[in-house]
């Protein structure tokens, strides 16, 4: 089903029933790219015709064994646990399916946020590091943001928002010798709760 987009019907058979029920329809397309990139790491990940190798089941916990392909294309098992509820198996477990039930609707923006900021973090210290990178054949001198992707320093989809839910920006003095860079969420609450600021000192949040 997630290959085939089915995203309600998939998530449906999943502990994730719960944070879907209360989205309106806008809500969930603004969730669809985020559902897509999910399908898509599936896709990758779990061949279409899928193997198993074993199954242990324990009154209404379950654990069956998927085969998968890793990092270099080969198979290996990897464990999925199922839970009964209402006489129905579903994927994933008691305490996650907790803690979505807490979180009702509002469980995946809340993940989606928490990912930005982690993906914000690790791409402002790709700059910090592009920075450094940039100086050292510009005769200590910084780059913008544009300069930074020229040198292949930092990726192009920095330029939009689409990938972090954030927008970027990289800024140097007139004489190139300081510079600070900004990231800012594009709808705050939805896309991220934090904006930051980074310059030769570190990472401030607010």
């Amino acid at each position: 089903m997630m290959r085939e987009k089915k995203f309600r019907e998939a998530f449906g058979l999943s502990i994730y029933r719960p944070a879907l029920e209360g989205l309106s329809a806008q809500e969930f397309e603004d969730l669809r790219p985020d559902f897509e990139r999910v399908a898509m790491a599936i896709t990758e990940k779990i061949p279409e015709k899928m193997d198993f190798t074993g199954e242990q089941i324990s009154g209404d916990i379950a654990t069956v064994f998927v085969k998968v392909l890793d990092a270099d294309g080969k198979e290996k098992a990897e464990p999925a646990t199922l839970i009964k509820i209402n006489n129905v198996w579903i994927v994933g477990d008691k305490e996650n399916l907790a803690l979505v039930q807490k979180e009702g609707k509002k469980f995946f923006f809340e993940a989606r946020i928490h990912a930005h900021h982690n993906d914000v973090q690790d791409m402002l210290t790709r700059i910090s590091l592009a920075q450094v990178f940039y100086s050292q054949g510009h005769q200590g001198k910084f780059g913008n943001t544009a300069e930074l992707i020229a040198v292949g320093a930092i990726p192009k989809d920095i330029e939009g928002t689409e990938s972090t839910g954030y927008r970027f920006q990289v800024v140097r003095t007139a004489d190139a010798k300081t510079w600070y860079a900004t990231a800012e969420p594009v709808q705050y609450g939805r896309t991220g709760r934090l904006s930051f600021y980074l310059d030769a000192s570190g990472v401030r949040s607010g």
